[in-house]
């Protein structure tokens, strides 16, 4: 048994779902079809004998009403079923006062135990005459039973006419169960069919752009199935993103490395000819090595920080932001000696924390008071200011083009006043995703009477 079973989730599993399903459809069809079939055979068998017993137990009452008391071989005679629609005999309870034998219908050891009143009246098939008849025994008084017989040959040829027509109709559900299996099954899956032939021609072209086409209908009264599509017409659309947003990435990345790698190769190739230089050209050019260096280090060590999607969670805390606000600041105006700092913290957010990582959150920090310090005149301040909210850092520079407000936060993204400062264009891109990995959301906006604004709000996540 263990063994077939074994070969019948096999055959299942390797049975496409469309057969599957199918097959079961058509199998609660065509089950639910021979049952009615079955039930309105029984239903109708019934109900022909039971016509058949009322009219016996009709014809009965009337020998009962027409011959009481009278002589037990008035009823005598052959029964043929040809001068009468019944045939009825009455019969003694003592076979010792029965003088009519052979009785035309047939007497059993029942029959007498009706006459003596020790049996109640039944229904019994038999032969008459040679013919299927239907007899019903039944107690005539004075210790004598009696017997009424009808034939049933029509009966029961009406009764084989049925099992025969419902047989047709059994087998023709049977039928018509497996072309709706099939249609059903069919019409359900066609969009799990659209959804495999589109995951089978991105793996085969590796082109996320295909979409599932989904059946015409108001939105909100979708089935199962073409939710299911649409679900992965959306995670398509996410996936589209992801590959654009790396192959961008990966071509910004190789144009910025393009020229300070070209320059590195440069100073490299002139220092190992330094015997031809002055000392001071081979400072120069040892000095504008190490700051290549130094460019490319922190352009690769920003482009692994953007490859970061979340934070693990063994290394999340709750961080006090207040102390760790402060010590940014002060690192920035160690950095930034030619700007001046200033710091406001809200009396209800001196206790605020935020679960994240402590070096992770001084990054976005750093990045948004480098930012403003950038773009700040020489003697401006750079506001920083801290409530329950939010943690905004404000500067006095020429704030942010309405043409480059939906970009500043994109990846390698410098606009033309920023083309001629220090940077990669990865720092605003990198904090955003920072912030989002920790819950929060970063903005930018221009503020009132000049200068850039970036808002960092917390949300749910501080407390």
């Amino acid at each position: 048994m263990s063994g077939a079973r074994r070969l019948g989730a096999r055959w299942r599993r390797r049975r496409p779902v469309r057969t599957r399903l199918a097959l079961a459809a058509s199998a609660a069809v065509a089950v639910v079809a021979v049952g009615v079939c079955a039930a309105a055979f029984v239903v109708l068998r019934y109900a022909m004998y039971r016509q058949l017993d009322l009219n016996l137990t009709q014809s009965a009452t009337q020998v009962v009403q027409q011959h009481r008391g009278a002589a037990p071989d008035v009823l005598a005679g052959e029964c043929r079923f040809l001068s009468a629609p019944a045939c009825a005999q009455i019969v003694p309870a003592d076979p010792a006062a029965d003088a009519r034998k052979p009785h035309p219908l047939p007497v059993s050891a029942p029959v007498r135990e009706v006459a003596a009143g020790e049996r109640a009246p039944y229904f019994s098939n038999t032969t008459v005459a040679g013919a299927p008849a239907r007899m019903f025994t039944t107690n005539f008084g004075e210790g004598r039973a009696l017997q009424v017989a009808l034939r049933s040959d029509t009966v029961q040829q009406g009764v084989r006419q049925a099992a025969w027509l419902l047989s047709l109709v059994g087998g023709a559900g049977v039928l018509l169960a497996g072309a709706l299996g099939y249609a059903v099954s069919r019409t359900g899956l066609a969009p799990v069919a659209r959804l495999t032939a589109t995951a089978e021609r991105i793996a085969a072209t590796r082109d996320p752009r295909h979409r599932i086409e989904l059946p015409p209908g108001p939105p909100g009264r979708e089935d199962e199935v073409t939710r299911l599509a649409a679900t992965f017409n959306t995670m398509l659309g996410e996936l589209e993103q992801s590959v654009t947003a790396q192959r961008r990435l990966v071509a910004d990345a190789s144009h910025e490395l393009r020229t300070p790698l070209t320059a590195l190769r440069t100073n490299a190739e002139l220092l190992t000819r330094a015997d031809r230089l002055t000392v001071a050209q081979r400072d120069r050019a040892s000095g504008a090595l190490a700051r290549q260096l130094r460019e490319v280090t922190g352009l690769v060590n920003d482009l692994i920080e953007l490859a970061r999607d979340e934070e693990p969670d063994p290394l999340l805390e709750a961080v006090a932001l207040r102390p760790l606000t402060e010590h940014v600041v002060d690192a920035a105006r160690a950095h930034w000696p030619g700007t001046a700092f200033t710091l406001w913290v809200e009396d209800a957010a001196l206790g605020l924390t935020l679960p994240g990582v402590p070096a992770r959150l001084s990054r976005l920090l750093t990045n948004l008071l480098d930012n403003a310090a950038k773009f700040s005149p020489a003697g401006a301040a750079v506001e920083v200011a801290l409530t329950t909210a939010d943690l905004t850092v404000r500067d006095h520079g020429p704030g942010v083009r309405p043409d480059d407000l939906p970009y500043v936060f994109d990846r390698f993204y410098r606009s033309e006043s920023a083309r001629a400062l220090p940077g990669s264009g990865l720092g605003l891109a990198m904090a955003r995703q920072i912030a989002r990995a920790h819950g929060a959301e970063l903005t930018a906006e221009n503020a009132p009477g000049g200068g850039a604004l970036f808002r960092l709000a917390f949300g749910a996540t501080a407390s």
